[in-house]
């Protein structure tokens, strides 16, 4: 049969049932191989770590397959396995898969590539996901997984870890990370590693899942350079941490945050991964930044369960260690809390009298080896309610063999976390601080051996975030296509807006100067003013996007020759002119902006507006659909934010009416999902507080655009 008559009905893209299938691959009482040295490779890693099920080598012609009986085809073999590491071909592959299929396997690792990841691939996978039936399938082009707490490796090359009874699941994307990751010296305990292939099935959402439901996993790493199925993979999150499984990803090349966009400020301004990061933060993943922050990050959640205070004391015998670290602790956002007086004399009778009692904490060297002395200080420390407690510290080369009073130290922290119950760590300055055997000593007993200052602290700041608890997220538009788009000016963008409350300027459009002139009186009156009234003219198109850039945005226009005369210009850039009352009476601006990611769909961008937002870059990226106090907490913190808290002096600005604002554009983002591309307001002018014009809002929009489908 070739492929093409395998394939003669098309996988329709629906997802299968497949839990207990992926359960049985990934803790099997039965392990089938199959291939040649590959296969040979993944009998001889289970026997190392220790597999007490049955291990049957598939091969036509051996007898024997690394001292293991070898059967000649997938009908001999004693009865369906629960997982199959297969390493043949890709024709191969497809046909055993649904032999193994039928026979009711567990699920299979395909390692063979030639599937979606080349020109010619697809075909090939979409033969190899309709001959699966409801068995799993891990990969294809997949290099496998590693059970530590089972020992079921379907691994077919090296790696570092070793028999586990509890520990961290590390899900990876890259095949060669997830080697090295085994290979790490911290002393965390590895209960799965499990990379992903191709996803043709198993995607990252069904292996967060099936990990999560393993009591034995404390906590879960996720290497990530896509995602593909964003709903699936929130929901897999908000489950996990159900179950108390907190998660860390660390993200690598996710997709770009609206490639396509080309008419406002949000998508350059939020910058790349902005809208993943996003996302994250709203499923309550924490994100770190490189391997050393997750491996730290892990180690704290595997020990801790999760940090409700991210707040640190560091104790050291040394002044510089203390204010590198502080450096590190500003630069991370973790604070460092000041002692009470009362922790403070505390701790100042255990220590010598020439000690200065702070946070950081130098204890200096007066008890160094003496453990009772040393305990009894860093006991008194560790009472003062701070929320994780480190003993900076880094042992010597092991060949010099003069490390006693090192352990000494270790041993004392040992004894004031078990008195206290405070959170205690060990922190070394760099990787090579605290050795291996020593790490593992520590980990087994809760404390995590953290090394390199500023990637502890990330890790910090980052399992803080995974620990918070976050409500289910829905994703707005995350189904629409945008390639098909419809530009509105900025008149029609203000309007459309205005119906959902947002304050605009009064104005109108004019074709014609006497118009023009007539439209700017009318303002007047409307307005109920004596006098001449500035005014703002632009001129306004679907195709003009920046328009000051253009020169087709006019200020402080006042009288009807002024008018006249601004109109003609405007005029020759295009027919259409908008005039508008200005607002010159703005204690700040805001940008608000909502563009749509390929992935995750809608995101809302906040940030310090005007014709300076895209120097300041002061900004912050939400996920829809976001609570009003989290919206006003966001904007409070932009320097736009500061200022209208009354910066220096100066006049407090409407911040509920910026606010209100804000939730109108983000309803009616909401309300139009399915059909919004993107969607700008720069700048919402934020007035005084305390103004004159009571009856006028106190947010208003005076420019905008809109994208939508059309």
């Amino acid at each position: 049969m070739t492929i093409e008559q395998q394939t003669a009905e098309p996988f329709t893209g629906q997802k299968k049932n497949i839990s207990h299938s992926l359960t049985r691959l990934l803790r099997p009482s039965s392990i089938a191989v199959i291939g040649g040295k590959w296969a040979e490779a993944v009998v001889l890693s289970c026997v190392e770590v220790g597999f007490k099920g049955d291990i049957w080598p598939v091969h036509p012609h051996k007898d024997m397959v690394a001292g293991h009986k070898a059967y000649a085809d997938l009908a001999s073999l004693p009865a369906a396995p629960d997982a199959v590491f297969l390493g043949v071909n890709r024709k191969t592959s497809i046909a055993m898969i649904k032999e193994l299929s039928a026979m009711g396997a567990g699920g299979v690792v395909a390692f063979a590539s030639g599937f979606a990841e080349v020109e010619d691939g697809k075909t090939y996978q979409d033969a190899l996901i309709a001959s699966a039936g409801d068995m799993a399938v891990l990969g294809p082009n997949c290099y496998g997984m590693i059970n530590y707490l089972d020992g079921a490796l379907l691994w077919p090359d090296v790696h570092g870890g070793t028999p586990v009874e509890r520990g961290v699941a590390i899900i990876t994307q890259s095949s060669n990370l997830a080697i090295n990751l085994t290979m790490q010296l911290g002393g965390l305990p590895i209960a799965y590693t499990l990379t992903l292939g191709n996803q043709a099935m198993i995607g990252m959402a069904d292996l967060i899942r099936v990990v999560a439901e393993d009591d034995r996993v404390t906590a879960i790493g996720l290497h990530i350079e896509g995602i593909n199925d964003a709903p699936a993979f929130a929901a897999a999150v908000h489950d996990a941490k159900a179950r108390g499984k907190n998660i860390l990803a660390l993200k690598a090349g996710l997709s770009e945050a609206a490639q396509n966009m080309t008419i406002s400020h949000t998508a350059s301004l939020a910058g790349g991964n902005a809208a993943s990061e996003a996302f994250f933060d709203a499923i309550g993943i924490g994100i770190v930044h490189s391997i050393e922050e997750m491996l730290g990050g892990l180690s704290l959640l595997h020990c801790f369960g999760q940090i409700d205070d991210p707040s640190l004391m560091t104790m050291s015998c040394s002044g510089g260690e203390a204010s590198l670290v502080a450096d590190a602790a500003m630069r991370g956002d973790v604070p460092m809390p000041e002692l009470s007086e009362a922790v403070t004399e505390a701790i100042k009778a255990t220590v010598n009298p020439l000690v200065t009692v702070s946070n950081p904490f130098d204890y200096h060297t007066f008890d160094w080896g003496d453990g009772d002395r040393l305990a009894k200080t860093f006991t008194a420390c560790m009472s003062a309610g701070i929320g994780i407690t480190a003993l900076i510290i880094d042992f010597p080369k092991p060949v010099l063999g003069r490390a006693d009073a090192w352990k000494t130290a270790l041993e004392s922290v040992l004894a004031a976390s078990h008195a206290t119950g405070a959170k205690a760590i060990i922190l070394a300055s760099m990787p090579e601080g605290v050795p291996h055997e020593h790490a593992c000593w520590l980990m087994e007993r809760g404390i995590p051996a953290m090394r390199g200052f500023d990637h502890s602290i990330a890790a910090i700041a980052a399992a803080y975030k995974a620990s918070q608890s976050k409500p289910p997220l829905t994703l707005a538009g995350i189904a629409a296509s945008h390639d098909d788009t419809k530009a509105h000016d900025e008149r029609q963008a203000k309007m459309m807006l205005a119906k959902s409350g947002v304050s605009i300027p009064e104005g109108g459009i004019a074709t014609s100067r006497d118009q023009a002139v007539q439209l700017a009186k009318n303002n007047l009156a409307k307005n109920k003013l004596t006098g001449d009234r500035l005014v703002v003219m632009k001129a306004v198109s679907a195709e003009l996007s920046h328009k000051t850039e253009l020169g087709a945005v006019r200020l402080h226009i006042r009288g009807a020759d002024m008018v006249a005369k601004t109109y003609d210009e405007l005029a020759t850039i295009s027919p259409d002119v908008l005039i508008e009352d200005m607002i010159d009476d703005a204690v700040a601006e805001l940008i608000i902006g909502v563009s749509h990611d390929p992935v995750v769909g809608l995101y809302l961008m906040l940030g310090s507006g005007g014709v300076m937002a895209e120097l300041m870059r002061d900004t912050i990226t939400l996920m829809l659909d976001v609570p009003r106090e989290q919206i006003k907490q966001a904007v409070l913190s932009l320097k736009a934010g500061q200022i209208m808290q009354g910066w220096r002096g100066q006049p407090q600005g409407d911040i509920e009416a910026a606010i209100d604002a804000i939730m109108a554009i983000q309803s009616f983002a909401l309300a139009n999902a399915s059909q919004i591309s993107e969607l700008e307001v720069n700048p919402l002018m934020v007035r005084p507080q305390d103004r004159s014009d009571k009856e006028a809002k106190g947010a208003v929009a005076v420019d905008a655009l809109i994208r939508m489908r059309s």
